[in-house]
Formats: structure tokens, C-alpha cells, sequence
């Protein structure tokens, strides 16, 4: 078996904020992330497919057409957006944290992919905060 792995790169700004919590109790949990105007995050995408290579073009999966999928799904969705107002595949009051848009990419990457698997989604929202998803 073989993994392959796409980057894309987006920038988004987004707030954490629980509606039933105080402001104070929201800046306590979410800190700078419950900015009442929101702020931003240039966030770095991993999509990592694993299989075996196509006997004849000794690929897993066109390069091209895995960014393809990636660009039109997601990133061409999610770039210069605000992901509390603007994503219509993020569900209305769903915390937009990294660990939540790693499960939504997931579900929208893999039932595209026919010739190979998905086998992770890796996001990284700062150089220090990442998260991975597996399915």
C-alpha cells in the first residue's frame, strides 16, 4: 500500500462562541478565538490517499485530479470566507474549530475518490494547532 498527499492552503476567519455563556465565560474557554468581530487563520490542508498504483500509469490517483477535487469541494468554499456565515456545508451554530472542519472536509473528500481510499485529513489552523482525522 501507498499514501499520497495533496496541500492546499486557504484563509479564513471564523469565532468560537457558545450562545447560552457569558462573555466573560466565552473568553475564558475560546480566549482570542471569541473575538466578537471575528479573526482569521491561514489554515494549511493535508488530504492523504493510500491504495496501490494503476499497473499502466503507476499512479494511485492523477495528482491533478485529486487537487481538482480538493479546489472545487473545498477550498475554492472555504477560502476568504467567514466560516460562521458564509460555508453552506457548515451546519448553522457548529463550533468552527479545526477538529469539526477536519470531519466536514472528510465527509466531503470521500465520496469522491474511486480509485483509491482517503486515509487522512490533517488541517492546520496555526505552525503550533493541527488536527488529524481518520474517518
Amino acid at each position: 500500500m501507498i499514501f499520497l498527499t495533496r496541500r492546499a492552503r486557504f484563509n479564513a476567519a471564523h469565532k468560537l462562541w457558545v450562545e447560552e455563556w457569558s462573555a466573560e465565560k466565552n473568553k475564558e474557554i475560546f480566549d482570542k478565538c471569541a473575538n466578537e468581530n471575528f479573526h482569521g487563520h491561514n489554515y494549511t490542508l493535508y488530504i492523504t490517499v493510500k491504495g496501490e498504483p494503476d499497473p499502466v500509469t503507476g499512479m494511485l490517483i492523477n495528482a491533478k485530479q485529486l487537487s481538482k477535487i480538493i479546489k472545487d469541494e473545498v477550498t475554492d468554499k472555504l477560502d476568504h470566507k467567514n466560516l460562521n456565515l458564509d460555508v453552506d456545508f457548515i451546519p448553522k451554530g457548529m463550533q468552527t474549530t479545526c477538529e469539526n472542519l477536519s470531519i466536514l472536509i472528510w465527509k466531503i473528500i470521500e465520496p469522491k475518490l474511486q480509485q483509491c481510499k482517503l486515509h487522512s485529513v490533517k488541517l492546520e489552523e496555526t505552525e503550533n494547532i493541527y488536527t488529524e482525522y481518520y474517518g
